[in-house]
């Protein structure tokens, strides 16, 4: 008989291969503070860009104040909305600037439409105006960049005036690069417009994951077709459903960029293709090998049916 004396209970053990020490969450903690550092840092920049002021023109007393601001880039129409304040200062304006004491005009651009005119003693509202952009082409999505040209001329009473002028941008979706200067009492700005660094993040996002969600689809597909697995429904779901949601998801592409930009040729149109021809061969493949597995399990059970006639037979020939 065994010595019980000598028999030891063995314990759980510990700091078995299986045990994890405290480096994956570390880790994991890490990696989520970064992420949102980075989030901070780009909305950040993109919130000083935003309230950069660009302005041009002197102090002088007599002057013509005018804050402009980019409202919305229409890159479709090609066109932006610039939203201006007229304000006259010192003699040229009565009421605190409220209105002028003579027929003001305020001249723009060609790429403006129209110049602004406000009669003598009447008060000065906000105005809407539309600037032509040139260059650049929205089928260039998200890379696409614009050029605009915007100048202001103040003449009252008939006469030239100071003008003392500040650009704005507000437009969430374009980051703009301007350049400002002044000649002979005209305010000149050359603006640059391109998309804003959270929309390039975004667009560059939904390029990567129609090609993950691409590639996921063609690697099950590859699995059911070479497996032969029959018409597996619930895969025949899943792919025709990233089918669909492919396009529902390039609909929600900021500044929503017509069909055929270069957005839909890197990654959209070649998402849904291999989507859809998976889709496809996944089905022609499962309908093939569900036919040859009936058509096999008929002939088993024309096969036993014969084997039990035979075997039926046998003793009454007997």
């Amino acid at each position: 008989m065994p010595d019980v004396s000598t028999t030891r209970r063995r314990g759980p053990r510990r700091g078995g291969p299986h045990r994890r020490g405290p480096l994956p969450a570390a880790l994991a903690c890490l990696l989520v503070v970064a992420a949102l550092a980075l989030g901070v840092w780009v909305q950040f920049g993109e919130r000083q860009a935003q309230d950069t002021a660009y302005t041009v023109g002197g102090g002088a007393p007599d002057r013509v104040d005018v804050l402009a601001s980019v409202q919305r880039v229409d890159a479709a129409g090609r066109e932006l909305t610039l939203r201006v304040l007229v304000t006259p200062r010192g003699a040229l304006a009565e009421a605190g600037g409220v209105s002028p004491t003579e027929d003001l005009t305020l001249q723009t651009s060609p790429s403006t439409r129209g110049d602004l005119s406000f009669p003598a003693h009447s008060r000065i509202a906000t105005r809407d105006l539309p600037v032509t952009l040139t260059g650049g082409s929205i089928t260039d999505y998200p890379f696409d960049a614009y050029d605009a040209a915007i100048e202001f001329t103040a003449v009252q009473g008939g006469e030239k005036v100071p003008v003392h002028m500040t650009l704005t941008n507000a437009d969430a979706l374009f980051a703009a690069t301007v350049d400002a200067s002044e000649e002979n009492g005209t305010a000149l700005y050359d603006v640059s417009l391109g998309r804003s660094d959270s929309v390039l993040v975004f667009a560059v996002f939904m390029m990567v994951a129609m090609w993950a969600l691409a590639v996921s689809v063609f690697l099950g597909a590859w699995f059911l077709v070479t497996g032969r697995k029959g018409l597996t429904w619930p895969a025949l779901g899943w792919m025709a459903a990233t089918l669909f949601a492919l396009a529902a998801f390039r609909n929600t592409a900021p500044g929503t960029p017509p069909i055929g930009s270069l957005l839909d040729y890197l990654a959209f149109l070649w998402a849904e293709t291999v989507v859809a021809c998976c889709l496809v061969a996944v089905a022609v493949t499962g309908f093939r090998a569900e036919r040859a597995e009936g058509a096999e399990r008929a002939e088993g059970a024309k096969r036993a049916e014969a084997a039990g006639r035979t075997e039926g037979s046998a003793p009454e020939t007997a």
